[in-house]
């Protein structure tokens, strides 16, 4: 039996101090509501851009994990 193939979801993730903008990798066909219920302790975000409160770009990495306890908002960036 093969696994499903995984699609690359653009997402804005807000934290109390961070807008963080990246992609997630979704298994095909699965919402992000689904993805936050499955994920664990650390969401992995790739191709990642973070930016301060103030609009201030502070970092940009291939890749960071998120602290599931600390994202109050996650959404598709569909811009």
């Amino acid at each position: 039996m093969s696994e499903e193939p995984e699609a690359k979801t653009k997402v804005i993730i807000l934290t109390s101090s961070y807008r963080i903008k990246g992609r997630i990798h979704l298994q095909q066909g699965a919402r992000v509501t689904d993805f936050m219920i499955d994920s664990k302790n650390f969401v992995a975000v790739t191709n990642v851009e973070i930016w301060d409160l103030t609009g201030r770009q502070i970092m940009t990495s291939p890749f960071v994990n998120v602290s599931r306890d600390h994202i109050e908002i996650i959404t598709p960036d569909g811009v």
